[in-house]
């Protein structure tokens, strides 16, 4: 393994090739910093859209922001990248954000509780369109459920009156004039006018607003780069500065409440995931809300991986081997080693997203 990441450190630094470690975690970390700026607001703008929040387990939101507040105390304790602590700011904010639009949409209740049974029988009482006969396999049914002769006109009443009622709904005001017929349409308008998005059209809108963001995500990793060079060219480059000072450390604490937010960043998805499971519906999920959590989690991961160790950067700037035998492949295990439960968290999280897009599938002719 060590003489792995000795020749992966020697490929990256010769001068025959372009490849920047340094570069290449820089923009993952940048495309995954606009992936996560932006990942709230889909769900968001859904939710607002659809004047509720039934499509999102408040278990899953809570789970999650008490995930993003573990990690900041783990990020600070750590001393991790500052994108990561920057990162788990934001999170907790926006957490905040979309918890609280849920609990004005749905209460103060943390309960993701469906429609009951004496809500769903409601819809099963018969009205004047129903069938006089059940259906063969429910023969047994109808017997038990057969009304006597003591109240065989109040359900009569109350279905005509209901039937009264539903057809009074539908008169517009000029039917009132003798002039004008009355022609009550069999289907009511809101239903008639609603017209269903097309997939390519979904899949055409949410590709287009990845690809704008991931755009964003290098742009604001070139400018950043570039004032970091005008800022060099000034005041001299820092790196001899840091000197092997700089080295990876390990704190207990940090590495106690990174694993905490990792097994909570897990956890978040399956109430999601069981949500859906029982709705056999992701009516109110927004697809591009996962999308940008998975090409984020994605890109975070990536961004942690491409790491180059100080003596490398040194080598550098030096332009003389500073790196001891061996000494390359220690300090990138023990960073990765460090980093193992962010790691954990995004890559597992990644996952379990990946199986909330195969609900999307399974379910996708379910929506209303």
């Amino acid at each position: 393994m060590t003489s792995l990441f000795s020749a992966f450190a020697m490929y990256s630094q010769s001068p025959g090739t372009s490849f920047d470690v340094e570069a290449l975690s820089g923009i993952c970390g940048s495309i995954s910093i606009a992936c996560w700026i932006v990942v709230f607001s889909p769900q968001i703008i859904e939710n607002f859209r659809r004047h509720s929040a039934d499509g999102l387990s408040l278990i899953f939101i809570i789970v999650w922001l008490l995930g993003d507040v573990f990690n900041i105390l783990g990020a600070v304790l750590q001393g991790v990248l500052p994108t990561m602590t920057i990162l788990a700011v934001y999170y907790t904010l926006a957490d905040i954000v979309l918890l609280a639009q849920c609990f004005y949409y749905r209460g103060l209740t943390l309960s993701d509780a469906q429609p009951t049974s004496d809500e769903e029988a409601i819809t099963d009482e018969a009205t004047e369109d129903s069938p006089l006969l059940s259906q063969a396999g429910d023969t047994s049914t109808a017997r038990a459920s057969r009304p006597t002769a003591a109240d065989a006109d109040r359900p009569r009443r109350s279905s005509s009156f209901s039937s009264f009622h539903s057809h009074l709904a539908q008169v517009d005001a000029t039917h009132l004039s003798p002039a004008t017929p009355l022609i009550v349409s069999s289907k009511p308008p809101a239903m008639s006018s609603k017209k269903p998005t097309s997939a390519f059209r979904t899949f055409f809108f949410n590709t287009t607003a990845l690809v704008l963001v991931c755009a964003a995500g290098v742009l604001g990793w070139f400018l950043s780069t570039r004032s970091a060079q005008n800022h060099y060219s000034h005041h001299g480059p820092s790196t001899s500065s840091m000197g092997r000072s700089a080295a990876v450390r390990f704190d207990l604490w940090g590495q106690i409440f990174g694993y905490l937010c990792a097994a909570l960043y897990l956890g978040s998805r399956i109430p999601q995931l069981l949500l859906n499971y029982r709705r056999k519906s992701t009516e109110g999920v927004s697809m591009l809300f996962f999308l940008f959590a998975c090409v984020g989690n994605l890109t975070y991961v990536m961004s942690i991986f491409a790491y180059e160790p100080v003596c490398a950067k040194l080598e550098q700037e030096y332009a003389a081997s500073q790196c001891d035998d061996g000494e390359w492949g220690r300090e990138y295990s023990r960073y990765i080693l460090v980093n193992t439960s962010w790691l954990i968290g995004s890559a597992g999280t990644l996952l379990l997203d990946l199986m909330i897009f195969l609900q999307f599938w399974i379910y996708r002719n379910n929506s209303k």
